[in-house]
């Protein structure tokens, strides 16, 4: 198999790092070969437990609920991609692009590490079911308002981000019924992509 790239989009809540874990698996049982996790959201828990000026800055915003600046958001993202990437590795792109400026960095970061054939897995979800499954995930920044703050942003700034890699030419996406069971949407994605 050809060293693929996907691109995870979901609302919160909709099992999104778990399927990147079951392709993760999945993929290293068909043809053996690493991939790089490039998941912004883990790099900046890192930065908060640092204790730095960085984290001080960014924490209030972070247990609100709010994006991060783009400028930020890229390093971090382009750090993972110039430490870990190679041609022969598979890249899950996931938490990232979140708005359409973050959307043309990752374009361009495409094309600069020759990655081609991107595809976008989007685990559809409807608010109300995300809603519950937060709730009872019971993670201390999902309040009832810190989760309606998120999916605002989710709407105005990913849904965005998403449509603006959905139409270019390189990029395919498939959209999965994220209301079913783990193992379900797993197989709904593997049958999607084609393995």
């Amino acid at each position: 198999m050809q060293p693929q790239t996907f691109v995870f989009f979901g609302i919160v809540g909709s099992g999104k790092g778990t399927q990147v874990k079951l392709l993760t698996e999945y993929l290293k049982k068909e043809d053996n070969k690493e991939t790089v996790y490039a998941y912004p959201g883990a790099e900046y828990r890192k930065l908060m437990e640092s204790g730095s000026f960085t984290a001080t800055l960014i924490k209030d915003s972070i247990n609100r609920g709010e994006l991060q600046p783009d400028f930020l958001t890229d390093a971090i993202f382009t750090n993972i991609l110039t430490a870990e990437l190679s041609p022969e590795k598979h890249l899950i792109a996931d938490g990232y692009p979140r708005t359409v400026k973050q959307s043309e960095v990752f374009e361009k970061a495409m094309k600069f590490f020759k990655r081609e054939n991107i595809k976008i897995i989007y685990i559809e979800l409807s608010k109300d079911e995300a809603m519950k499954r937060n709730l009872l995930r019971g993670r201390e920044d999902d309040t009832k308002e810190g989760l309606e703050k998120r999916f605002d942003e989710y709407v105005n700034n990913v849904v965005p981000a998403m449509e603006y890699l959905k139409g270019k030419p390189g990029y395919e996406a498939f959209s999965i019924n994220g209301e079913q069971s783990i193992e379900n949407v797993h197989k709904d994605i593997v049958k999607a992509l084609g393995f």
